[in-house]
């Protein structure tokens, strides 16, 4: 790994830190505004009057800024697949702010967030350098990528204005639904605009070029969507929910647009661990998400296994009474 990705790995870590953190800071928020005036889940802005939910956004903003200049150093399949660390802080600070409790199995499946998260960033492939903005946009502008953009635009605007004023409320892939796909191009167009001010900074100045600002208003058009929706999500849901399918969901489309767009030369067995690696995160956050009502602890599986270790006993004692009486029951039969 080299120093780029280095510097890429130590901003999306830090920046799943803050993000994890934004998500209870604006749950608290959206509850205190939702005491007072009409929830956001209901298309109500209360929360915007609220400084607590402003400090979950500022938070928020830090992260992302973290996130979106990780960008440019390191390749999408590793900076995004790290947002699983996001999932694990969340789900702490609910189990200690939000009461929202943290199961056995809960703990689990952040160890395997970990796990997973860390076969992908040992088998993370080597990124195609680019050396202008004018790079990125020529990958933009490949068919392929084309044809995945509209899709993912169309299918969320069909999202927005037919499905989700019917089933936005009580279906919760609804909304994460348009947050992932409109956060799949939010990603590609911040490596644009990463790479640009990056190179910039460099001193090869890239502030000539429209695409820098194309990219630029494209990513603020995605943040702005993401954000009104995923404020409806977590208004409706409970945190150790969306955070972890957002994440699925987010991950695996940004994933496909980034291979798609930048299609990174990888052998089989960067795709196998990379995919192993995945497939690990993405059960730990089922995990989590499955067992986030079961009251489990250690205590109680002791006592579960006890009960059970009793209860053999006695059965196994049943069976031995059962079998000196056979042949008794028999010499009563011969009789």
């Amino acid at each position: 790994m080299d120093r780029d990705q280095v510097t890429g790995l130590a901003l999306a870590v830090s920046s799943s830190l803050f993000i994890g953190t934004s998500y209870i800071i604006k749950k608290k928020g959206l509850r205190r505004a939702s005491a007072t005036g009409l929830r956001a889940g209901a298309g109500g802005f209360t929360y915007l009057r609220d400084p607590v939910w402003w400090l979950g956004l500022m938070t928020m903003v830090v992260g992302e800024l973290a996130n979106f200049a990780a960008y440019a150093f390191a390749p999408a399949m590793l900076v995004t697949p790290l947002g699983s660390l996001s999932i694990i802080v969340s789900a702490i600070f609910a189990h200690i702010m939000l009461n929202e409790k943290l199961n056995i199995f809960g703990m689990t499946g952040c160890l395997e967030c970990i796990a997973g998260s860390t076969i992908i960033v040992l088998h993370v492939p080597e990124e195609i350098p680019l050396h202008s903005v004018l790079e990125v946009w020529e990958h933009a502008m490949q068919p392929g990528f084309l044809m995945y953009a509209l899709a993912a635009v169309g299918g969320s605007v069909y999202l927005a204005w037919v499905v989700a004023p019917k089933h936005g409320a009580t279906n919760i892939f609804v909304c994460l639904a348009i947050c992932s796909l409109i956060g799949s191009l939010t990603v590609v167009s911040c490596k644009g605009l990463g790479i640009a001010i990056k190179l910039t900074v460099e001193g090869s100045t890239q502030l000539w070029y429209p695409q820098t600002y194309l990219f630029a208003m494209i990513v603020a058009a995605c943040v702005v969507t993401q954000m009104n929706y995923l404020n409806k999500s977590l208004d409706l849901f409970n945190t150790a929910i969306v955070s972890p399918l957002y994440y699925v969901m987010f991950t695996s489309f940004t994933i496909l647009a980034s291979l798609i767009m930048f299609q990174n030369p990888q052998s089989w067995w960067q795709i196998t661990s990379e995919v192993c690696g995945f497939l690990t995160v993405v059960g730990g956050t089922f995990l989590l998400h499955t067992t986030k009502d079961m009251e489990v602890s250690w205590s109680s599986i002791s006592s579960l296994a006890r009960r059970q270790q009793t209860g053999g006993t006695h059965n196994s004692k049943k069976d031995d009474a059962s079998r000196e009486l056979l042949p008794l029951v028999a010499t009563g039969e011969q009789s």
